[in-house]
């Protein structure tokens, strides 16, 4: 019996260990869950005129909806992607008369960089955004080639001279040649689930485990 008490006891330990990490990681994917459908609510609220903005708050107006109108200068930077292929992220600028403000006009591919696209009155339909894309490890942009490696809105707003605003586009009226990268929230991760599967399997295999040695341990001695 004793020699059989303290591995049952261990058993019954990390069980209720990994059981319990696994429920905490299912209480973390109903917060994650919420958060993100708060996140898609906000993106796909109505839009406000850009106009009716004196000032820029990247706390307060991160994801704000918003509709500019203006005319596109030509003026562009071309950010490294990989949406739908190899290809660019191309931040034009909007000048609405009060102000030059960029916008996020979404993917061309590699050949298409280079290609002139029509200078026109513009209607944008999308969100303010403030992209945390710059680490230790993002290159510097390739500023003869025009080539940038993440989008940096005080270093873009400083190469084209407009207020450090950006509008990642989701409806461009009329379209320029580009296909709009709207915001969503498919690029926060939400691991949750698997995370909680992993410590299912875990406590599964441990009290397998833990079955079996308690049977050999009992099994008579040839």
């Amino acid at each position: 019996m004793r020699r059989t008490l303290l591995p049952l006891l261990m058993g019954l330990l990390g069980c209720a260990i990994l059981v319990w990490l696994g429920v905490w990681q299912m209480q973390r994917l109903s917060w994650k869950t919420a958060i993100l459908a708060d996140l898609d609510a906000r993106i796909l609220a109505a839009p406000v005129p850009l106009s009716g903005l004196d000032t820029a708050d990247p706390q307060a107006q991160r994801y704000l909806p918003v509709v500019a109108q203006g005319r596109l200068t030509g003026e562009e930077l071309h950010v490294l992607s990989a949406a739908d292929g190899p290809g660019y992220r191309v931040i034009g600028v909007l000048d609405t008369d009060r102000r030059r403000v960029m916008v996020d006009l979404g993917f061309v591919p590699l050949g298409a960089k280079d290609l002139e696209r029509e200078v026109s009155d513009l209607m944008v339909t999308g969100n303010l955004h403030w992209p945390q894309e710059v680490d230790d490890w993002t290159p510097a942009p390739d500023t003869p080639a025009n080539i940038w490696y993440a989008r940096d809105v005080a270093p873009m707003a400083a190469a084209l001279g407009t207020a450090p605003l950006m509008i990642v586009a989701r409806r461009l009226t009329p379209e320029v040649g580009t296909a709009p990268m709207p915001l969503d929230s498919a690029a926060v991760p939400n691991d949750h689930l698997g995370y909680a599967l992993t410590w299912f399997s875990l406590a599964l295999v441990w009290a397998v485990m833990t079955g079996l040695f308690l049977w050999r341990g009992r099994r008579p001695a040839s």
